[in-house]
């Protein structure tokens, strides 16, 4: 097997792309992330993005990124590619790279943790544990009063705030500027929001794909949920992204969240595959 780096994201689209469009929409943050790096190489902020594929003489075996300081990602494009993750934990260690953690689809990102403990000898623990949902067809769903609308300048305040909550929420790492965010938001009409008398949730459009696109964050304050105020927006952003010519919406939801898992089957979003975080140390 045959590790190699790369300087470029087009470089490594010329070999993982194919692979990982088998299955766009259970791939979607790989994809979404290393094509939105092909447009613009500084959109994950100046520091070097590790891109790496191992392949054989049948063609790719696995492959991984990571846009400091975020996880590790790895994708694993044949069942059993312990041996090509060892590989990528072994280049990672030998250059000094900082690793936080790795995530990815079941058994690939619990192969790099297993590799990078005994590489290491780092501590793991399992993070969060996600699961992928793809919709074609929005059902129909009780609207809840109100309606949506896009952010605006006016709205930064806010968007930054609830940026900022939603990733205690969700016990995420917070290491994305979250005035820059939310400025990116409202600058590429990402952000939208539903308003009944005030705004009360949010829902945004992220990962564009070849033929599909993701929706996250979607957040509601704790003071205005279980009124359907998150279900309508979503809804309501995933019909419009469909109209606007998408084949499919994709989104990502914590697994130890019930509600959420719940909301979005209504609407019709459909269960495609799981992920699992492994913390480091």
């Amino acid at each position: 097997m045959q590790l190699t780096t790369y300087d470029a994201a087009v470089a490594f689209l010329r070999l993982t792309q194919p692979y990982l469009e088998r299955e766009e929409a259970a791939n979607n943050l790989m994809l979404g992330i290393v094509l939105r790096l092909a447009g613009n190489p500084a959109s994950y902020g100046s520091d070097p993005v590790y891109l790496a594929t191992v392949s054989d003489e049948e063609g790719l075996v696995a492959a991984a990124t990571m846009t400091p300081p975020h996880n590790l990602l790895v994708y694993g494009a044949r069942p059993s590619c312990e041996a090509a993750l060892g590989l990528i934990a072994q280049n990672l260690e030998r250059h000094h790279w900082s690793v936080p953690g790795v995530l990815g689809q079941l058994p690939a990102a619990h192969s790099f943790a297993e590799a990078w403990h005994v590489l290491t000898g780092q501590s793991v623990h399992v993070g969060m544990r996600e699961r992928v949902y793809e919709l074609r067809r929005v059902l129909p769903v009780r609207s809840a009063p109100g309606w949506m609308r896009t952010a605006g300048e006016a709205d930064l305040p806010l968007l930054k705030r609830w940026l900022e909550q939603f990733v205690i929420d969700a016990r995420m790492a917070n290491s994305t500027d979250k005035t820059q965010l939310a400025q990116r938001m409202v600058s590429d009409q990402d952000a939208y929001l539903w308003e009944d008398g005030q705004i009360v949730s949010l829902a945004a459009r992220s990962r564009r794909l070849p033929h599909g696109i993701a929706i996250g964050p979607v957040y509601t304050p704790s003071e205005f949920r279980g009124r359907g105020y998150a279900t309508s927006c979503v809804a309501a952003l995933s019909q419009r992204l469909l109209d606007e010519g998408w084949q499919y919406c994709c989104l990502f939801t914590d697994l130890s969240n019930p509600t959420s898992n719940h909301i979005y089957q209504q609407i019709g979003y459909r269960p495609l595959c799981d992920y699992e975080e492994y913390l480091f140390q």
